[in-house]
């Protein structure tokens, strides 16, 4: 019996299908925020955006006497602005075969790719992560290593069994090594015959090889706090979370003194319990959310997250920095180091929406599944007798509460 030709809508169920098995990042964070977006008979266009609540946060009263709270809640967005698309050409005899055997040829190495894509602008997001413990440049080798990322977490608040770590493959090759010398013989045994290192300490572990690189800024001088009181409060920055930081003391006129995502602590400027507000035993961390470069005088303004509070439900940390007071920054200026990543799945978001269907394609497939969607439209060319297909996905990626992640690096 002769094959019949396959339909658009087959081949878009198929894509979607391996698309879907073939997330790995993705699977691990937030995905509620589609429903957000309601019900666009004819799909969205890049640039669509909801906004997000951001949780708040109260003040326990001591005793009987009442102390009302205001409830202040900040917001968010998130903007489905990601089109990636795979494009292809199928001859007419090649569409009589069968879905399976073209799905191996050619449908599953796109939607691979495609994946990966979507997987590493996930981890791309380390840039807005302000937390990054051991030693940037150190492989992690060991579950003493390992563990320093959910101690972290488990110190600011973010415990619960939906934590995951995505490892770069010298670091996850590093940590397997560690775990054939286990006295514990289904670990060891995974880790020797299957390289697999499944479940550490509660946290779901993977290898990745869309792990980022983050090379630190140009750095240079002696940085200081320019400043006394550079301090915020929740109402003015419920929206973004992040201020302003008068610096002074690097060498003058740098450029990019630092970049997007380098991380830096303050002195004396401890982290607290989140619910507590008990100073904890180490610096609290901020990132720099966009490059600055240094004057003529050594002075950079860097904008930071998060914003230093120093008092009320919101507060995260011990005390102001003082004027003068040192900063250091994580990392040799120049220098690039693997992003390892350990969160909570409610630190990132991801939300992929049905896309428009154009109003001058004669066919149109959109299949959807579990919040992942695909849409596929064909396009014939008679000279060469083929179709050529065009695939797409439409999303967008957030760090909703990089609170909830930590970076990894090994030890010395």
């Amino acid at each position: 019996m002769a094959n019949s030709v396959l339909t658009i809508d087959v081949i878009a169920k198929e894509a979607l299908m391996i698309l879907e098995n073939e997330l790995n990042a993705a699977k691990k964070v937030h995905r509620g925020l589609e429903s957000e977006f309601g019900n666009a008979m004819n799909g969205y266009q890049a640039g669509s955006t909801v906004s997000i609540k951001r949780p708040t946060d109260f003040t326990v009263r001591d005793g009987a006497t009442v102390s009302n709270q205001d409830v202040v809640e900040g917001t968010t967005s998130i903007t489905v602005d990601q089109q990636k698309g795979v494009d292809f050409s199928f001859t007419s005899s090649e569409l009589t075969l069968n879905i399976k055997e073209l799905s191996e040829r050619v449908i599953k190495p796109a939607m691979i790719q495609l994946a990966n894509k979507v997987d590493a602008d996930i981890l791309s997001l380390y840039k807005k992560v302000p937390n990054w413990v051991g030693t940037p440049g150190q492989t992690v080798n060991s579950f003493a290593d390992f563990a320093k990322a959910p101690e972290r977490l488990s110190e600011l608040g973010a415990m619960g069994p939906d934590r995951s770590a995505f490892l770069s493959p010298a670091d996850n090759w590093g940590l397997i090594g560690n775990q054939t010398g286990l006295y514990i013989q289904n670990a060891a045994n995974s880790a020797y015959r299957e390289g697999s290192l499944g479940k550490i300490a509660g946290v779901d572990t993977y290898e990745a090889q869309n792990v980022q690189t983050h090379t630190v800024g140009a750095q240079g001088g002696t940085p200081l706090v320019n400043g006394g009181a550079q301090v915020s409060t929740y109402a003015s920055v419920k929206d973004t979370m992040t201020q302003s930081l008068i610096t002074d003391g690097w060498s003058n006129s740098i450029t990019d003194v630092v970049k997007e995502g380098d991380v830096f602590t303050i002195a004396n400027v401890f982290a607290v319990n989140p619910v507590t507000k008990a100073t904890l035993p180490f610096l609290k961390q901020f990132v720099v959310t966009a490059a600055a470069s240094s004057n003529g005088s050594g002075q950079a303004t860097l904008t930071i997250y998060p914003a230093i509070i120093t008092s009320g439900a919101f507060q995260n940390v011990s005390a102001a920095p003082a004027d003068n007071a040192a900063i250091t920054v994580l990392g040799t200026g120049g220098t690039g180091y693997r992003q390892n990543l350990v969160f909570h799945k409610n630190a990132f978001a991801l939300a992929m929406v049905p896309m428009v269907k154009p109003p001058g394609a004669v066919e149109c497939a959109r299949e959807s599944y579990k919040g992942t969607s695909v849409r596929l439209i064909p396009y014939y060319t008679g000279t060469s007798d083929t179709s050529a297909w065009r695939l797409d996905i439409l999303y967008g990626v957030k760090a909703i509460d990089p609170r909830l992640a930590v970076r990894l690096s090994g030890t010395a």
